[in-house]
């Protein structure tokens, strides 16, 4: 019996999970709110060689991201790698940008304003992006 309800259990969770919707905001308990979690990955390499120092990082997150985001974000100093189309595998120093919005998609230009700045002032190809919801609050 005590493995016939354990199933039940299972079937019923499997069930309900089914019934969320992708992208669907969370259901969140209060004071938690729905959010958007934003995390954008900088790669520090130049093309034409060298890293982007933490004094060019630090002006750029005055100067560009703080700006377009100045309720709050968090950096941190992460190892990145990536596999470049030719199959070899790169790795470098990459800074990590999390920032938790509660007016998206109203951030995306924002977001892309900061990217583009980026590439440019650095000679990047690109930055690396995921958004995830989220329950959020102080």
């Amino acid at each position: 019996m005590p493995c016939r309800r354990l199933v039940e259990a299972t079937v019923v969770a499997v069930s309900l999970g089914a019934c969320a919707q992708p992208g669907a905001p969370p259901v969140c308990t209060a004071p938690l709110k729905p959010a958007l979690e934003v995390d954008l990955y900088f790669g520090r390499d130049k093309q034409d060689g060298g890293e982007v120092s933490e004094a060019e990082w630090a002006s750029f997150l005055a100067d560009t991201v703080t700006p377009r985001f100045p309720d709050g974000l968090s950096v941190l100093t992460v190892g990145g790698q990536a596999r470049e189309p030719s199959g070899r595998i790169v790795r470098e120093r990459t800074k990590l940008l999390v920032v938790v919005v509660f007016d998206a998609p109203a951030h995306q230009g924002r977001v892309r304003e900061i990217v583009e700045a980026y590439n440019s002032r650095f000679g990047q190809h690109g930055v690396f992006r995921a958004e995830h919801a989220v329950c959020a609050g102080i």
